[in-house]
C-alpha cells in the first residue's frame, strides 16, 4: 500500500487545521473547534496508517529517528484531540498540527533503517510508556509555551488579540500542572520499566538517553514540588517545563540521531 496518497492527505489537513487554529487565536477569523478536530481526525487517520507502513516490517520493528518521530507525532495529536473533548487544550495544536506534518515529511522522505528485533511483551510496554510520557509532556511544553505569551501580554497590560481567546490565567496554569503530572506518572514507569525490562539501560547506545531521561525526571518532579510546597507559577513554571521537555527532547530524538546518522547504529 503506497504511503504518498495518505501522507498528502494527511498533512494538508494538518496544516489547514494549524492555519485556522492560529488564524482563529489572532482572531482572523471565527473560532471552529469542530472544524479544527475534524481535519485533524482525517490527518491522524491517514498518519495511522503511515506510521503502520513505516513500523511494522517482516524482521521487527523500524523505530529509528523518522519512525519515532511519526508514532510520537501520531499520539501526541490522538492526546490532543481527546484531551480537546473535556478541556480547553485545542489551542495547542498550533504548534502541534504542524509539527505532526513535518513527522509525516520526515518519515516518508528519510525512513530510517534502524530495527528492533526480538521485541519481548516487556520491553513493548517500556517502549509505549516512554512514547506517551513524552506526548504528554510535548502537549505540556506547548501549553507552557501559550501560558507565557499570556503572562508576557498581561504584564504590558495588552489584553486584546490572542489574550481574549485562550482561557484564564488561572485556568491555563491548571490545565499546564494537570499535563505535567498524567506526563510524570508516565514517565516514573517508563523509567522503572525500563531498569527491570531491559538488560543495561547504561549500556553505551542507551547511557546517554537514560541519563537524559532521569535527568528530565528530576527537573519536572522539582517543578511540581516547587508547585505544590512554595507555590511556583507564571513564568517559573514555563522555564522549568521548556528545560524538562528539552531535556526529553535530547533524550528521545538526540540520542537516536547520533546513533544512526554519526555511529551509524542500526541494531
Amino acid at each position: 500500500m503506497p504511503a504518498l496518497p495518505f501522507a498528502l492527505v494527511a498533512i494538508v489537513c494538518y496544516l489547514a487545521a494549524g492555519l485556522w487554529q492560529s488564524l482563529s487565536l489572532a482572531r482572523r477569523v471565527a473560532e471552529r473547534p469542530a472544524w479544527v478536530r475534524s481535519a485533524g481526525l482525517i490527518a491522524l487517520v491517514c498518519h495511522s496508517l503511515i506510521v503502520a507502513l513505516a513500523i511494522i516490517g517482516p524482521h521487527g520493528l523500524h523505530l529509528g529517528l523518522t519512525q519515532s518521530a511519526a508514532l510520537v507525532g501520531w499520539l501526541v495529536v490522538a492526546l490532543l484531540l481527546i484531551a480537546s473533548l473535556f478541556k480547553p487544550v485545542l489551542n495547542a495544536g498550533v504548534c502541534v498540527f504542524p509539527l505532526a506534518a513535518i513527522t509525516i515529511v520526515g518519515v516518508v522522505g528519510m525512513p530510517s533503517r534502524m530495527i528492533e528485533s526480538g521485541v519481548s511483551p516487556g520491553l513493548y510496554f517500556h517502549i509505549l510508556s516512554s512514547i506517551a510520557a513524552f506526548s504528554f509532556l510535548a502537549i505540556a511544553a506547548v501549553q507552557a509555551a501559550l501560558l507565557g505569551f499570556q503572562h508576557h501580554a498581561l504584564k504590558r497590560r495588552q489584553t486584546s488579540g490572542i489574550v481574549q481567546v485562550l482561557p484564564p490565567l488561572t485556568r491555563m496554569e491548571q490545565l499546564l500542572f494537570e499535563l505535567i503530572w498524567c506526563g510524570m506518572l508516565l514517565l516514573t514507569v517508563a523509567i522503572v520499566s525500563g531498569f527491570v525490562f531491559l538488560d543495561n539501560l547504561f549500556a553505551q547506545h542507551l547511557a546517554h538517553k537514560t541519563i537524559l531521561s532521569l535527568l528530565a525526571w528530576l527537573i519536572f518532579a522539582g517543578l511540581l514540588a516547587g508547585h505544590h510546597f512554595l507555590g511556583w507559577r507564571g513564568p517559573k513554571a514555563v522555564r522549568w517545563t521548556l528545560t524538562g521537555a528539552a531535556t526529553l527532547v535530547l533524550a528521545f530524538f538526540g540520542t537516536k540521531f547520533v546513533l544512526e546518522y554519526i555511529f551509524h547504529y542500526n541494531a
